[in-house]
């Protein structure tokens, strides 16, 4: 970004996107980019490569402090985190990969398809708090499984993270919401990390307002963890749907926006 953008507005704006996307990611174990990535484009104008690699270098201080927030209540699966995430990077490989080879349309409409689902089955599948989470083989299959998935999402439409693990550790695995979240994030950290030390060989992340983003949606983040813990898990879930919805929507917005400009 060029010196004449480092304005007192360039500040504000960054630091009112770090504050919602901190207690979005607080919430709903989910990195925050669906709101960041948006908002750099209309407000600071980025264009999209930019905002993505600014955002995922935002995500890492975020993930860091909900994970902290998750674990003092013990909602936080270590292991299946790990699993998630190695597979998540390797996914995320093969996602860049077919990027260039598949039809950026029909992979929007099809995870359009997969978040309507999601968000049916949200209110179908509600494991309760209490109930304990035991790793099997059979797991462990199913979440590499699961990261591969949310990798090769994240590497061909720039979403994944908490918008596929969360519902796919509810509905799948039968965690509870707070500790579908707290895995959730924790994963992200690796990743973003990894992400974010490739974007910045190739000087694809404003490290200045990724910085502003990053500690003004800390202080948001823990409230963010706090409410989750308050909320009764149906509330927790009919919020979250409505967060699907969104991302389902401006995806859906996306494709037809693709269609009618070629």
């Amino acid at each position: 970004m060029s010196a004449r953008l480092r304005d007192p507005r360039f500040v504000l704006s960054c630091l009112g996107i770090g504050l919602a996307a901190g207690l979005l990611s607080g919430l709903f174990g989910v990195g925050g980019g669906t709101v960041i990535v948006p908002m750099l484009v209309l407000l600071l104008g980025f264009d999209q490569r930019l905002a993505s690699g600014t955002s995922l270098a935002a995500i890492v201080p975020t993930a860091a402090v909900g994970v902290v927030s998750y674990a003092v209540h013990g909602s936080v699966a270590w292991i299946p985190a790990i699993i998630l995430a190695a597979f998540a990077v390797v996914g995320a490989q093969i996602g860049t990969w077919l990027l260039a080879r598949l039809p950026q349309n029909i992979v929007r409409w099809g995870f359009v398809i997969f978040l309507i689902v999601v968000i049916v089955m949200l209110f179908v599948v509600i494991p309760p708090r209490d109930t304990p989470w035991v790793l099997t083989w059979g797991a462990a299959l199913g979440l590499a499984a699961v990261g591969l998935v949310t990798g090769v999402l994240s590497g061909l439409l720039g979403v994944g993270g908490g918008v596929v693990v969360v519902p796919a550790l509810i509905i799948l695995f039968g965690m509870s919401d707070l500790v579908a979240k707290g895995t959730s994030l924790l994963m992200m950290i690796p990743t973003a990390i990894s992400g974010t030390i490739g974007n910045l060989r190739r000087r694809n992340a404003d490290l200045v307002a990724a910085v502003l983003i990053g500690v003004a949606a800390c202080t948001t983040t823990t409230l963010g963890a706090w409410l989750s813990t308050i909320l009764d898990p149906l509330v927790s879930n009919i919020l979250f749907a409505a967060f699907l919805t969104f991302i389902a929507v401006q995806m859906a917005v996306r494709a037809v926006r693709s269609r009618r400009s070629r």
